[in-house]
Formats: structure tokens, C-alpha cells, sequence
């Protein structure tokens, strides 16, 4: 399609495109009233990961995961609910959208509200949501390890106050205890450091681990290499009190016992020193391995809402409504397989377009009589003597005395052109016979005024000649009408009998150019008569006549062997010509119309004094003027 049938179509659908711009733009605006102001408010904030002595491509990959986890973390229920308690009010995750910058390790986070405030502080408080939900759970991989250092420690403790009070008191039972607390706790450690090594084996016979796998295995380790330093020393306990312990029998004992004793306190002191190493060396490894979540941008009230936008969501609900009714009209012009332009006519038939025939209208209303001898200057009547010329053209090399003026369909005003046709032929000096060929539905003789009693059809019966069937019009002495008559039961029989061609031959014996209306191509006698006329000229209504119709029409009338002159557009409506590829069937009227100063066709015009009467028509003037000068001459010579 090219630019002026996209701009042609839009002129023609230009009420649809404003009703659904107009509808779509009301929608829009109606709908943005009746919406609850959404208000939003963004904080960002940055997660720092621990320092780590290489970087390399999966520790690029570890980060982006552990952004795109604390962005979920965020809408998650713990931290939902911290918030909601923390501010009084439920938190729902509808409100709530975080999203990375880029590849970076900062976090945006968005929360909407139709309370500005409570948008704001709805944000900054779930960051210090996410902050305590990070340590908790960063918390809970070391809290083992913690809680069993913490344990030893209070019993290391327990054993050095029980070695000083032995030291002050001597006796063999008090070391006997000792033995069997040591024995405790060596037992106990075992038992720690066992299960140790079984949780490593197993991590270790694995070939690929996770990265919870990799810091647990890692987390296990450090246990153990920290509680097996612990149990040797408690083994040396062990050893110091009943190897080398004694019972005390003597004073003389007294001071290697209390050497022995307080070899064990030292011994005990050493392993307290050493566990509170190492509880300050797993607080140490849980703070290194907890990522630092930093606000870096508290959230503000906002003082506009995101929504509704009054402005623009009518002018999108407008565009929106712009295009549902182009691409409506687009479709049904797409969907519409009829005829409307010279070039689909000539795209789809091949033949040319001889005549554009505007729609016939008088006083605002559709004429049912011959038009160009009511209105011989009007627009219209210029352009049936444009098809007259375009006629006698076509007729150069095989001059045209039989046309058949028929239709692919009815309602396509060809009884109609046919009339007006056959008597602007004969307002240029030929004798015109218009013959009403269509036997099924006659509309000539309406036309014309004159009665249907006898025609066509008498002929063929033999019940008249053609003087007795023939009307004349007075002011049209040079045509003759021979109306149907009485419809036959078989007019193609009778249309294609070699009476019809007798009838024909007759006629051009004392007419030069006979004019046929037949009926519409949809039914054969215009197909059957076609090949007793000279030329056959094919009426399209423009937008009415579809495709395949007049091409099934042209297709008849080729395996006819008949010959189309070719197509009149026909009732092209008046302010619409786009219809026939801008053929301005008004432009002559200025120039034949010496009473119109502004192109209007008017039916009324002022004479001499001022008043307005109804103008009579061209050609019964014309007659008038005619028998005058006839009557005058008849008077002079004597008469023909």
C-alpha cells in the first residue's frame, strides 16, 4: 500500500481513530481519579565481603550470588516480620522491590506506600532488619564451637580452684577426685575430637563441595587442630596424678605432693590460657566471614506519588486507544475485498476506467429519472459527456454501435447510466434506440415516464413492430426508448435466439447507436447477448463491487469472446474521492455555472428581479428553442 492509501484510509476512518483516541484518553483519566495515591520511597546500601588474599573468577561469582541473596533476604518472611514489629504495623512484600546496581556489591531497595512517611521508615527499618538477620545467621555457624569452648573454659576454671584448695589441703582423696574429673574431661574431648574427624572424612572423600560444605570442612578443622593440644595436656594431667601421685602417709610426703599439685595447676592454667585463645580466635573467624551490610543512603519522604499520572496515563490510554482503532480499521480494510480506486480496478480486471459518475442527487435527494436532462449542467452531466468521448475513442478502429451497459451484481446503477448515457449520445447529433434488454427486472420505462404495456418482448412474439414499441421523448427527438414489455418465463432463451439479432439489425438500420440495458452478470442473458453486441461496458460501484465478483464477471464475458470497452466507476459519493484516485467531479462547475461563486451546485438561481424560481433543465429549453427554429424554418420552406 503506499503513503496516500495509508492517508486515504485514515481520512475515511478519521471518526473511529477520534472516538478511540477520545474513549481511550476518558478510560484513562477516569481511571487514574478513582486510584489511591502510591507513594515510594529508596535507600541504598552497600555489602562489603570480608578481605580475601586472592581474587579470582569464582570469587567474582561468589560475590554476585551473595548480592542477588541478600536482595531475596530482603522480602523474606524473618525480616518482613522484624519489621512489622519493629514499626507496629504489617510490612507485605507487594510493598517492598530490591534490585543490584549493575555488578556492583550496592543494593537499592524501593518500598511503596500510600503513606509517604510510612514508606520511609518502612525502608530504613527493614535495612536494620536485614543487618540483625545477618549476624544471627552468620552467628549460628560458630555457635558450637563457641558454646563448647565457653563449657570447657568453666571447667577449667572449676579444676584450678579445686587444685588450689588441694593445695592447701592434702589428701589423698582430693586427688583421687582429681583423677576422676580428668578422666571426665579426657573422655569428653575424645569424644569431640572424634566426631570431628568422622564429619572431615566424610567432607574430604567428597570430590566437589558447596560453598557451605568448603567453610564447614573448614570450620571443623580449626576445632579440631584447637581441642587436640587441649587433650594432651589434660593426657599430661592425667599422667602427673596417677603415675606419679602418691598416697600421703608421711609429712615427709607433703612437698613432693604439693610439687606434683601444683605442676597441675600450671597445667590447667595453660589449657585456660589456651581456650580463651581459642574462643577469641572463632569470634575473630565469624567476624571475618560475616558480610558488612552499610546503609549508605537512608530513605526520604517523597512528596509526589508514582501513581496514578494523571497526565500521563491519559495520554497513554489515549495512544492505546488510537491504535485498537487503526489497527480496527486497518483490518477491515485489509478484510474489504472491494473495489474502490482505478488502479485496483485495473490491478484486478486489467481494464481501464472510462468514466467517473458522481452519485445522483437533486434537492439532497436520489434521482429517479434521467439526470442529465434535469440538471445539463451540473457536474455529472460533464462527466457522462466525458464517457461519451472516452467512447467514441474506443471506437476508432471498431466503431461501437451495440454497447451493453451491464453490472457483476445489482444495485450498481447501471439501468441508471445506461439512461443517461443514451441520451448524451443523442445531444450530440445521433440517433440513440435505448433498448431495456433486462427481461426480469425493467426499470427504463420508470426512468423514461412511459408506460411498460408493450416492448421488448412483443417483438419477439410478433405482436408489434418497432414503431409501435419505440417512445419518443419531445425535447429528445433523436432517441428512442423500447421499453421490456411483459416479462417472459425464459428471457435468456429469447436473448440469445437469432431473433434478437434480427431485432438488433433492425434497429441500427435507422439508429447510429443502440444502447442496452441488461441485467447484472450475475445471471447469463447479459453473457448470451453479449456476443450479438459490439462492445460490452461494465458498471462498478466503488467500495460495493468485490473483487472476485467482477473478476468472475470479466472472466464470463472473456470466454465469450466479448469485448469491454471499459468500467464506469458509478454513484461515487460526493465527498469521498478517494473512492476513484481523486478525480474532482465537481471542478468543472465553476466554469459552467456562472450563477455559483463558490462551487455549490444549487437547484435554485435568482432571475432579473431578485426572486428565486425552480430552474427548468437544459435540454427542455434546448427543445424549446429547437421547434422554434423548426417551426419558423417549416414556415419559410414549406415544411420537410
Amino acid at each position: 500500500m503506499e503513503i496516500r492509501q495509508y492517508l486515504s484510509i485514515a481520512r475515511r476512518w478519521a471518526w473511529l481513530l477520534i472516538l478511540g483516541l477520545i474513549l481511550g484518553a476518558g478510560g484513562g483519566f477516569y481511571f487514574t481519579t478513582w486510584q489511591t495515591p502510591i507513594y515510594q520511597s529508596t535507600t541504598r546500601f552497600v555489602l562489603l565481603r570480608p578481605v580475601q588474599t586472592g581474587y579470582d573468577y569464582n570469587s567474582y561469582l561468589e560475590s554476585q550470588q551473595l548480592a542477588k541473596t541478600y536482595v531475596q533476604l530482603l522480602t523474606s518472611r524473618p525480616v518482613l516480620d522484624a519489621a512489622s514489629a519493629e514499626l507496629g504495623y504489617p510490612v507485605l512484600a507487594e510493598q517492598v522491590r530490591a534490585q543490584q546496581s549493575d555488578d556492583s556489591q550496592f543494593i537499592q531497595l524501593f518500598v511503596e506506600d500510600s503513606n509517604p512517611d510510612h514508606a520511609a521508615d518502612i525502608a530504613n527499618v527493614l535495612v536494620t532488619a536485614l543487618i540483625n538477620q545477618n549476624e544471627s545467621m552468620q552467628a549460628v555457624r560458630y555457635a558450637t564451637s563457641e558454646e563448647n569452648l565457653k563449657k570447657n573454659i568453666e571447667t577449667v576454671q572449676g579444676q584450678i580452684t579445686n587444685l588450689q584448695n588441694q593445695i592447701d589441703n592434702i589428701s589423698t582423696t582430693t586427688v583421687q577426685d582429681q583423677v576422676t574429673k580428668v578422666q571426665g574431661q579426657i573422655g569428653e574431648l575424645q569424644a569431640q575430637i572424634s566426631g570431628l574427624e568422622t564429619r572431615i572424612e566424610e567432607l574430604s572423600k567428597k570430590r566437589t563441595l558447596t560453598a557451605e560444605e568448603s567453610a564447614e570442612l573448614t570450620e571443623k578443622q580449626d576445632s579440631l587442630d584447637q581441642l587436640q593440644p587441649i587433650l594432651d595436656l589434660y593426657q599430661q594431667i592425667y599422667t602427673n596424678l596417677v603415675v606419679l601421685g602418691r598416697p600421703v602417709d608421711s609429712a615427709n610426703d607433703t612437698p613432693s605432693r604439693l610439687t606434683q599439685l601444683q605442676t597441675t595447676l600450671n597445667l590447667y592454667q595453660q589449657i585456660y590460657l589456651n581456650l580463651l585463645n581459642n574462643l577469641e580466635t572463632v569470634r575473630l573467624a565469624r567476624a571475618q566471614s560475616t558480610p558488612t551490610v552499610i546503609q549508605t543512603e537512608p530513605a526520604v519522604v517523597s512528596e509526589d506519588p508514582i501513581r496514578p499520572k494523571p497526565l500521563q496515563t491519559t495520554a497513554l490510554a489515549g495512544a492505546v486507544g488510537l491504535m485498537l482503532a487503526a489497527g480496527i480499521a486497518f483490518l477491515v480494510e485489509y478484510l474489504d475485498d472491494t473495489l474502490k480506486t482505478p488502479t485496483d480496478i485495473e490491478r484486478v480486471l486489467g481494464v481501464p476506467v472510462i468514466g467517473y459518475i458522481a452519485q445522483l442527487k437533486i434537492k439532497g435527494k436520489t434521482a429517479d429519472q434521467v439526470y442529465v436532462t434535469q440538471q445539463p449542467r451540473s457536474p455529472v452531466s460533464e462527466a457522462f459527456r466525458s464517457l461519451r468521448t472516452n467512447l467514441e475513442y474506443a471506437g476508432v478502429d471498431r466503431p461501437i454501435k451495440t454497447i451493453i451497459v451491464t453490472s457483476p451484481s445489482p444495485a450498481e446503477g447501471k439501468t441508471t447510466i445506461a439512461a443517461n448515457l443514451a441520451v448524451i449520445i443523442a445531444q450530440s447529433g445521433k440517433k440513440v434506440v435505448l433498448l431495456d434488454a433486462d427481461l426480469r427486472r425493467p426499470r427504463i420505462h420508470r426512468l423514461a415516464g412511459i408506460p411498460n404495456r408493450l416492448g421488448l418482448s412483443d417483438l419477439f412474439r410478433g405482436n408489434a413492430n418497432l414503431s409501435a414499441v419505440g417512445r419518443a421523448l419531445p425535447q429528445l427527438p433523436n432517441l428512442a426508448i423500447i421499453p421490456s414489455g411483459s416479462l417472459p418465463p425464459n428471457p435468456v432463451e429469447l436473448l440469445g435466439s437469432e431473433k434478437m439479432g434480427r431485432i438488433l439489425s433492425s434497429l441500427l438500420e435507422t439508429a447510429d447507436v443502440v444502447v442496452i440495458d441488461t441485467p447484472p452478470s450475475m445471471v447469463t442473458d447479459a453473457q448470451v447477448l453479449a456476443r450479438k453486441a459490439d462492445a460490452v461496458l461494465l458498471v462498478i460501484r466503488p467500495g460495493y463491487t468485490h473483487a472476485d465478483t467482477a473478476a468472475a464477471t470479466l472472466e464470463m464475458f472473456t470466454r465469450a469472446n466479448s469485448r469491454i470497452v471499459g468500467v464506469v466507476l458509478n454513484r461515487i459519493p460526493r465527498n469521498r474521492s478517494y473512492y476513484y484516485g481523486g478525480y474532482r467531479y465537481y471542478s468543472p462547475y465553476n466554469y459552467y455555472n456562472p450563477y455559483s461563486g463558490n462551487g455549490y451546485h444549487s437547484e435554485e438561481t435568482p432571475d432579473i428581479s431578485g426572486n428565486t424560481h425552480q430552474r427548468n433543465s437544459l435540454a427542455s429549453r434546448l427543445f424549446r428553442r429547437e421547434k422554434k427554429q423548426e417551426t419558423e424554418t417549416s414556415d419559410e420552406t414549406g415544411g420537410d
